[in-house]
């Protein structure tokens, strides 16, 4: 049996439509912050949709030089600034030394949308001698990785992680498989999304997968309640430094948790439906809980995938009892998307974080617009505030489009 690695989180970083720091983030958190609004990054007139929830207010200049800033994509810039925010925060230094042992994976479900949606326009219009250069290397959906890795000079493993809204959520598992082998020492991981394009919205709308709750779109993002219509497409990153427990000791590094579990399945089921009953969702619970080797009764808090879709939300109740039979109802299980919307392949890294700062700030964050309960989700979703709580166990669940489920299971270090 191969000796495995224990793996903690030192640093976080988060770009988010409630904050654009951890610290803004985490108050966010506490204070049920509300991110969605009107759409001002396009004219949505013409879409059956005109609400989002958007990062707003970000001085990119703090991270990225403006120069450089024109030829990277939304998302990449997005997961660039998380990805120093997390560095600057775990103090890891990048050497000649341990340059080849630091790797970076940061997953997109879309990659450069803007980016497509601009040149293909410009190419229409203006022909295909008019189409920026660098029109390939910013819609890639990799490109984040390459230029985070670029950014901070970490030149071990690099990959990036395109499976819909699980994205982040793998490229953290991932990362947390290389350290546990000892394949790396430190990984840069997480996810990172900015699909609030006119393609984008009107893709997802026509799916019917959006709520077009547009008369108020601050209650649209409504997990769990009876009168749930859809999710609100957000934006942003969330980024995490994962560390083998014997590095981040050996430099004095602070500690904010470990991870501790790692499941990830397929539904094979359908292209955008989770399979009946969340049997994929549960069966990717349940590897992670096993990958722990923790019962299940020290589950102690679930930010659930909880999209405010009407399937989504009862078919991930059903997994949950399924895995938790009668103390599914003694687990506080809330969805943080009902305050930042639905961030796609960046909800898994920003989530991530939510689950890191319960741990280590000891609370629950709610689900907000909770107002009408469903017969079919019947659990405690920590409805409308934040709750003090003792948390020891926490489980992040993401499924995306395609059928991907992933679990992760992160704890307070013993």
């Amino acid at each position: 049996m191969p000796n495995f690695h224990r793996v903690v989180i030192t640093g976080i970083g988060a770009v988010t439509p409630i904050g654009n720091n951890i610290d803004e983030y985490l108050l966010g958190l506490q204070k049920g912050s509300n991110g969605v609004s009107d759409i001002t990054l396009f004219n949505p007139e013409q879409h059956p949709c005109k609400f989002a929830a958007e990062v707003k207010n970000l001085q990119t200049e703090n991270f990225i030089e403006p120069k450089e800033s024109k030829r990277w994509d939304r998302f990449s810039q997005f997961g660039v600034i998380a990805a120093k925010q997390a560095f600057n925060d775990s103090g890891i230094e990048i050497t000649e030394a341990n340059e080849s042992r630091i790797g970076v994976i940061i997953g997109s479900g879309v990659g450069g949308l803007l980016t497509m949606e601009s040149q293909a326009q410009i190419l229409s219009h203006k022909g295909p001698k008019r189409v920026s250069p660098f029109t390939v290397p910013m819609m890639i959906p990799n490109m984040a990785t390459g230029l985070a890795a670029i950014a901070l000079g970490a030149k071990g493993p690099s990959s990036a992680v395109s499976t819909a809204c699980a994205a982040g959520s793998n490229a953290i598992g991932d990362s947390y498989r290389l350290l546990q082998l000892g394949k790396a020492d430190a990984m840069i991981c997480g996810g990172a999304e900015a699909s609030i394009t006119p393609l984008g919205v009107a893709g997802f709308a026509s799916a019917k997968a959006l709520s077009f709750r547009n008369e108020s779109p601050k209650t649209a993002s409504r997990p769990f309640d009876a009168e749930r219509d859809g999710f609100v497409i957000g934006e942003g990153s969330g980024i995490l430094v994962l560390e083998t427990l014997e590095s981040a000791k050996k430099r004095g590094a602070k500690i904010y948790a470990e991870i501790i579990g790692y499941g990830s399945t397929c539904d094979a089921h359908h292209i955008t439906s989770p399979s009946p009953g969340g049997t994929g969702g549960a069966a990717a619970i349940k590897l992670a809980i096993d990958d722990s080797s923790i019962n299940p009764d020290q589950v102690d808090y679930i930010n659930a995938h909880g999209t405010s879709t009407a399937a989504n939300d009862k078919n991930e109740t059903s997994a949950i009892k399924s895995i938790f039979k009668d103390r599914s109802y003694l687990i506080p299980v809330s969805s943080t998307k009902s305050m930042t919307g639905h961030l796609l392949g960046g909800s898994g890294g920003i989530e991530a974080v939510a689950c890191i700062l319960s741990l280590t700030h000891n609370f629950v964050p709610p689900t907000i617009n909770y107002v009408n309960p469903d017969p079919d989700c019947d659990l405690d979703y920590v409805p409308n505030n934040a709750r003090d709580a003792q948390i020891r166990v926490a489980l992040s669940n993401s499924f995306g489009f395609g059928g991907h489920n992933v679990c992760l299971a992160f704890s307070k270090l013993d």
